[in-house]
């Protein structure tokens, strides 16, 4: 009798089971890695790190606002853009502690604004006050921050906070007119009356005058909006005024300048400044021609030829800091200027004719001549006679 084995029947149903195991198992992890995915998920928008240097001061009907502009997120990534500027104000409890419930949006900035009041990495934003707000709650203490934001879902955390007293300040001078002189810009305008909510005026201690340089190409739009600007150089203090009138000496000519004045009042304790004036722009222009040159003198010397004659001629020189040369004429009649006998400038007050005639009379004059080529009145003649 034979013994037969009695696991080979069963082996093929252990790897078809094996098999059936297998299959389903990659079928599973197929449908779980490589099936259809869901949305991905969008990135969370950057949210900037927050304001940590916001100061402020009152400026007319505003507090001007200054703080570094943020440019990067709360994970160290750089901002590619400039973000929108959002100011809070608030208010204090009786008992003079910062009260939060009292704190609201006044003021949304947006990037496209926002970058007019950028210069160096500084936002200087002046966010405005109602005069009647100034007139209402004089003395009052107002308390800021700012946040930004890249997207509207996500703003930055508070910045620091300042507090500032608040008063009315002197309406803005509304009638600077300059005039151009050879040697300043002189600045004439009317004093205030009353305060910008129209009250009572407190007495004026001064006047403080700016000025600032411009892009010639962007005078125009800076005459509509001084925030369009483009600055070669910011408006700067250049000086103080009890008056109403100032004289800058110190310009180019050719450059092109805006002035802007402020009335300055005492409240508080300290000094405090209106809004900026009309603005005055211009690009002052020399036509102002040297002086005549005087003590022209002529002498009449033998020439190198035998019985010929020249003629020198000398004169003060010119004390203009522009000055660019001196031109000679030459006449064979008595108030005619006549003829150029330099038509390249001379650079030294003396000058040799070798071009006379025996028995003749010449009329000589003189004229000084600056570099933006204004030319000076004649000089008194010098009369010669040739023998």
């Amino acid at each position: 009798m034979k013994i037969r084995n009695a696991a080979h029947p069963t082996t093929p149903s252990l790897l078809g089971l094996s098999r059936a195991l297998l299959l389903s198992l990659v079928a599973f992890l197929f449908a779980a890695g490589c099936g259809a995915p869901g949305e991905p998920t969008p990135p969370s928008p950057p949210i900037p790190i927050p304001v940590s240097d916001l100061k402020g001061v009152q400026v007319g009907d505003a507090v001007l606002l200054t703080f570094t502009l943020p440019t990067k997120s709360t994970l160290g990534l750089r901002l590619n853009e400039i973000p929108t500027l959002e100011v809070w104000r608030g208010s204090l409890r009786p008992d003079g502690t910062p009260d939060p419930r009292t704190f609201h949006l006044v003021d949304t900035v947006p990037a496209a604004i926002l970058k007019r009041y950028v210069q160096n990495g500084m936002v200087s934003f002046p966010d405005p006050v109602q005069p009647e707000e100034l007139r209402t709650r004089t003395g009052e203490t107002a308390l800021y921050r700012v946040r930004t934001r890249v997207s509207e879902r996500k703003s930055s955390t508070d910045s620091n906070q300042i507090s500032l007293d608040l008063y009315p300040v002197p309406q803005r001078i509304e009638n600077l007119a300059p005039l151009v002189t050879e040697k300043s810009i002189q600045l004439r305008w009317s004093a205030p009356t009353s305060t910008s909510a129209g009250a009572q005026l407190p007495p004026i201690q001064e006047y403080h005058v700016y000025r600032g340089e411009l892009d010639p190409t962007s005078a125009a739009d800076a005459l509509q909006d001084l925030h369009a600007a483009v600055w070669k150089f910011p408006l700067l203090q250049i000086g103080t005024t009890a008056t109403t009138e100032y004289q800058d000496s110190s310009f180019d000519f050719d450059k092109t300048y805006a002035y802007v004045v402020r009335s300055v009042i005492r409240e508080g304790g300290s000094h405090l400044e209106s809004g900026d004036s009309l603005t005055a722009i211009l690009t002052p222009k020399d036509t102002f021609p040297p002086v005549a040159p005087e003590n022209v003198v002529a002498a009449v010397l033998p020439g190198s030829a035998a019985g010929s004659s020249v003629i020198d001629l000398s004169w003060s020189i010119n004390l203009e800091t522009d000055l660019a040369g001196y031109r000679v004429y030459r006449s064979e009649s008595d108030n005619v200027r006549g003829q150029l006998l330099t038509p390249d400038l001379l650079l030294t007050p003396t000058f040799r004719d070798t071009t006379v005639a025996s028995t003749r009379r010449y009329w000589y004059s003189v004229t000084a001549v600056d570099r933006a080529g204004n030319e000076s009145a004649t000089s008194s003649v010098a009369l010669v006679e040739v023998p």
